[in-house]
């Protein structure tokens, strides 16, 4: 069961993030996104602590979500 539900937010993230590069006027080719699979591990850290300043994320929400960090190229594979 976590693993769908890690496979289901990352799904999510993953298309709100498209959705914003593409408001932005980036160029994001439907070919692209089928290669994408949100069932890879690298954004899950399984053995480590994590220190947040909560009141510094919870200031930087919009509408509900964290801000995206700027892409690279190669990440997106453009």
């Amino acid at each position: 069961m976590l693993t769908n539900a890690v496979v289901t937010w990352t799904t999510e993230c993953y298309t709100l993030a498209v959705q914003q590069l593409r408001a932005d006027g980036r160029a994001v080719p439907d070919e692209v996104l089928a290669h994408i699979s949100p069932g890879h591990s690298d954004n899950i850290n399984f053995f480590g602590v994590i220190n947040v300043d909560i009141e510094a994320e919870l200031a930087k929400l919009s509408g509900g979500w964290r801000p995206l960090r700027p892409a690279q190229l190669h990440e997106l594979g453009l």
